[in-house]
């Protein structure tokens, strides 16, 4: 099989896990527009970028989590392409590097608006994707792969978006980050909870595979903590109770804590899910409240 048909690449997008594409975006152009200099088509062009980026990565984790038997036929999270026999290793890289090329090629657009920094940005992005479960030194084999979801889903989407709408680098930017970084890595916890057992088998070394299920049932909620008391600290930052709308979101946080701690194995798939509607439905109102503030 050499070329991959159009849904299953689709699926191999992960579609439930998008909105830690979208979200940095949102909540950056909400900071570029209190300076004044929110820019629609660079924020869409920077939207689209970024999706590729992890839309690359997914298939980047497809593949080489294939080859490292990380996703066998007990895997309880959603089928794998290529470990499920759908398309082959050689069409995925092709996929993967074709999504990393338009990522690239809109990237040349950002860079003729904000400068060298976006070529920086960019390449670093495409490297850590790729080197999150591929490489000589996988990330999220090694522990690291929270820590990868949390610089670049958070401060340098946000940040980064942020400078290509203003030319700017401000405080607000870097605390508007912190709540981005944590929800999506909230999802991380939760597919690694999902998969620790798997995980373990093929030497891939989570923190959840680490220190066990309760750390990564902690974790998770000090994330989820961490994103409620940054929106209140910029509630505080704006002078302004908008920045407070996405307490609002506080139940489905709630709902998503016991469910990470309730359920296991193919149920926490849903667990995912709402995680990443957490994400969207937390950073669509953190936007909302920034841009009002």
């Amino acid at each position: 099989m050499t070329t991959a048909p159009a849904s299953v690449l689709l699926r191999a997008a992960r579609p439930q896990t998008l909105p830690a594409g979208l979200v940095p975006v949102l909540v950056g152009t909400a900071v570029a527009q209190t300076l004044g200099r929110a820019d629609a088509l660079v924020a869409l062009v920077a939207l689209a970028s970024s999706l590729f980026i992890q839309i690359g990565t997914n298939y980047a984790n497809d593949v080489f989590d294939a080859e490292k038997g990380a996703d066998g036929p007990d895997r309880v999270g959603p089928v794998r392409a290529v470990a499920a026999g759908l398309v082959s290793a050689q069409a995925m890289r092709r996929a993967m590097w074709v999504s990393f090329a338009l990522a690239a090629a809109l990237g040349v657009f950002l860079v003729s608006i904000a400068g060298w920094p976006v070529v920086v940005i960019g390449v670093l992005s495409i490297a850590a994707g790729i080197a999150y479960t591929g490489g000589p030194f996988p990330l999220g084999y090694h522990g690291l792969g929270d820590v990868f979801v949390m610089i670049f889903f958070g401060f340098v989407a946000v940040v980064g978006t942020v400078f290509v709408e203003a030319r700017a680098l401000v405080p607000l930017a870097w605390l508007a980050a912190v709540p981005v970084g944590a929800l999506s890595t909230a999802i991380l916890v939760v597919n690694n909870v999902r998969d620790r057992v798997t995980d373990e088998r093929a030497g891939k070394r989570t923190l959840a595979v680490r220190f066990g299920r309760r750390a990564a049932e902690l974790e998770h909620g000090g994330l989820l903590a961490v994103s409620y008391a940054a929106a209140i600290a910029t509630a505080g930052w704006l002078r302004s109770p908008w920045p407070l709308l996405p307490l609002a979101t506080i139940p489905l946080a709630v709902s998503v804590v016991r469910a990470l701690r309730d359920r296991e194995g193919a149920l926490l798939n849903a667990t995912l899910g709402a995680t990443a509607r957490l994400l969207l439905a937390f950073g669509a109102l953190y936007a909302l409240g920034i841009a009002l503030a």
